[in-house]
């Protein structure tokens, strides 16, 4: 069997997934907020910058369809 003919296939369902994950910020922070309280986790902050502004932050997510990054800050 040949892939040929499964390449349209694929092709629609990682675009489609990609689609999916493009969260806007506030929805992505509150879900990861929610995860990081969940397991006890205290005293941080979770902030949504340009990715030019990212710096030495620590990276924890990708959100507006990549146009800006997490960053988590322990206080």
């Amino acid at each position: 069997m040949s892939i040929k003919p499964l390449l349209p296939l694929l092709l629609v369902a990682c675009a489609a997934g990609a689609h999916a994950a493009a969260k806007p910020c506030d929805e992505l922070k509150a879900e990861i907020a929610a995860k990081l309280d969940e397991k006890g986790v205290k005293n941080y902050e979770i902030t949504a910058v340009e990715n030019d502004k990212v710096g030495d932050a620590k990276v924890i997510g990708s959100c507006d369809g990549g146009t800006k990054k997490l960053t988590y800050v322990r206080k």
